[in-house]
């Protein structure tokens, strides 16, 4: 089985995702309490350490298949002032040090997309040269949640980040050929488990994916489902973004919808049964942040797909060496 470490893991979005391509995570590194109680709530197996990623080290883990995680995007959010290396939330420069402790196989790195905007194009330069210094061959790219089976756009850099021979082996994953789930036909069962008779007008009319899901922030007002802009995109899939509701909606409810956290969490590719632990605000914020499991897994099975591959190569030149001919035994 493979082994990995997740740092930045929140409520285990890209954990989960990783899980299901075949990692073992061996630590969980969470600074946020509500998500660390998420985490061993969901999955008690799991050994969560609910501590700043700044103290932890990775020293002991040396030769680990893969450390993941989703570092901070506010540095790099178009939403926030984009100070990028010099905002103090970014940890970039610690998810280095800790590669540079454990030398894992393979490392993977999530963050938004603003990252990839030209005033960063240096520092993504120089985060490439660092992880090239320590053996590691980089890719990194720019993907749509919905193009691996996620109802909604989400935009997202992925970048990552192979030793030699697992590198040669890496192919970056494809998308789905099918269309994801519009929010009518991901929402309808939930819309509907309540006694609402319009569920099934509702889910006709919304018959697309949703926007990018937004209003993660500690420093927004409240669990709604963005700004203004957002707001208008929820609005024509028939949802009502200025708030999140306890339940869904009730026999004889007559106007427009708003979302649970449950359906938020299916909007972001959580399954279903995935629960949040923390007040209604709490754990929203879980969902906005998390990277989307089925993403982490179509990434997580290109890179055990490299893995495997090196190390069936590796084996195979073994019993190659140790075949002698009968020529040679005399």
């Amino acid at each position: 089985m493979l082994q990995s470490i997740e740092i930045c893991a929140g409520a285990g979005g890209q954990a989960l995702g990783l899980e299901q391509a075949g990692f073992h995570h061996c630590v969980l590194v969470e600074l946020d309490e509500d998500a660390c109680k998420t985490l061993c709530h969901n999955r008690p197996a799991w050994n969560v350490l609910c501590e700043d990623v700044k103290a932890f080290s990775a020293a002991s883990y040396s030769g680990i298949d893969l450390l993941a995680g989703g570092v901070p995007c506010p540095p790099f959010s178009i939403a926030g002032k984009q100070l990028g290396k010099d905002d103090e939330r970014d940890l970039f420069p610690e998810a280095i040090r800790l590669v540079s402790e454990c030398h894992p196989k393979a490392v993977m790195l999530e963050n938004v997309k603003g990252l990839f905007a030209p005033k960063f194009d240096g520092y993504r330069t120089h985060i490439v040269t660092q992880l090239e210094e320590l053996g590691y061959e980089c890719h990194w790219g720019l993907v749509n949640a919905s193009d691996y089976g996620v109802s909604q756009l989400r935009p997202r850099t992925i970048l990552v980040a192979l030793k030699q021979p697992y590198a040669r082996y890496f192919q970056w994953p494809e998308t789905r050929r099918e269309q994801p789930l519009t929010v009518g036909q991901l929402l309808f069962e939930e819309m509907s488990s309540n006694g609402w008779e319009g569920a099934a007008k509702w889910a006709e009319h919304a018959d697309a994916i949703a926007p990018t899901l937004v209003g993660g922030s500690k420093k927004h007002g409240g669990p709604d489902l963005g700004p203004t802009r957002a707001k208008k995109a929820w609005e024509l899939l028939g949802v009502n973004g200025k708030s999140i509701a306890e339940e869904p909606p009730p026999h004889g409810f007559d106007g427009m919808p708003r979302l649970t956290v449950p359906m938020a969490a299916l909007v972001q590719g959580f399954p279903k049964g995935w629960e949040f632990v923390g007040k209604k605000t709490a754990a929203y914020r879980q969902v906005g942040n998390a990277f989307p499991p089925p993403v982490a897994k179509a990434f997580g099975d290109a890179i055990a797909r490299s893995i495997h591959e090196a190390e069936r190569e590796h084996l195979a030149d073994q019993d190659t060496a140790g075949a002698v001919s009968p020529v040679s035994a005399r």
